[in-house]
């Protein structure tokens, strides 16, 4: 049985459990139940706090677990990246009060407030910097004012809160993180874990693009066909009239609207837009 962990509470959590159920598998949780079993697809969920998933895979606990690249990087276990899964996506960036520090190089001697004290010790002492790192469980902002820190190394979203508490960012990003598929070194090549990311990819891929269907003259076909290449090349079938093709192709989504403008333009007309479930690429 594959055994995978996922956070058990936040946004990480809820966006980890709906991609879990588009691809197939039974993640829904009753109550506050720490273990999940799904015997049809052979898999059982263990919901965890999300520091802890790296550990537990790292040791060879879990086979894989869904957790961000901060939080991996930062647990200093053997564990490893096998997939992006494009949602949670932050930066990691240091902040100073307003007007205090430019750039990095100036936290040299300084104190560090952050949650993610290993992170932040390797990314100094890759660049010969020294400084004091104090580990905090949650809101660094508050360090600067209580006297703690000199500024702060944390994840930034929006940047609202560092501003809220008049901070600014400098330098370039620590890193950029996102959920991430993790496994140990024995999950990297676990059949099993590639069918789940294989499943999890589908899910992400559909829910990228859309479905496109219409109809063109044939002498504009080879322009059509450019607008709409598909992954492989668009489905062309014929129609009751010999002078018109019917196309079908995959199209990103967030170009969906320019492609319709363009189809538009070269004579294309009733062109119908469909939403994917899951694909399968490979």
């Amino acid at each position: 049985m594959l055994e995978i962990a996922v956070p058990n509470k936040g946004s990480l959590s809820e966006k980890s459990v709906q991609l879990l159920l588009e691809a197939g598998y039974r993640a829904n949780r009753r109550g506050r139940e720490l273990v999940v079993d799904d015997p049809e697809n052979d898999l059982r969920i263990f919901f965890l706090r999300p520091r802890d998933i790296a550990v537990y895979v790292g040791q060879g606990r879990i086979h894989a677990g869904i957790t961000g690249r901060d939080l991996l990087i930062d647990s200093g276990t053997p564990a490893q990246e096998y997939s992006q899964l494009g949602f949670a996506r932050a930066k990691f960036r240091f902040a100073a009060p307003r007007g205090t520090i430019a750039q990095v190089r100036e936290i040299s001697g300084k104190r560090v407030a952050t949650s993610y004290r290993t992170l932040v010790e390797n990314y100094l002492a890759e660049r010969g910097i020294q400084a004091d790192v104090v580990r905090l469980d949650g809101a660094v902002e508050s360090s600067i004012q209580l006297g703690v820190a000199d500024l702060i190394a944390d994840v930034v979203e929006t940047g609202s809160t560092l501003r809220a508490a008049g901070l600014e960012v400098f330098g370039e990003p620590l890193l950029e993180s996102e959920a991430i598929l993790i496994t140990n070194v024995q999950g990297q090549a676990d059949p099993a874990v590639e069918v789940l990311n294989r499943r999890l990819q589908g899910v992400l891929v559909a829910q990228q693009h859309v479905l496109v269907d219409y109809h063109v003259p044939v002498d504009v076909l080879p322009r059509a066909v450019e607008i709409t290449p598909g992954f492989e090349s668009p489905t062309v079938a014929p129609l009751a009239d010999n002078a018109w093709r019917a196309v079908r192709a995959v199209v990103r989504r967030d170009k969906v609207n320019q492609v319709m403008d363009d189809l538009l333009a070269i004579g294309a007309r009733g062109t119908i837009v469909t939403e994917l479930i899951a694909s399968r690429l490979g």
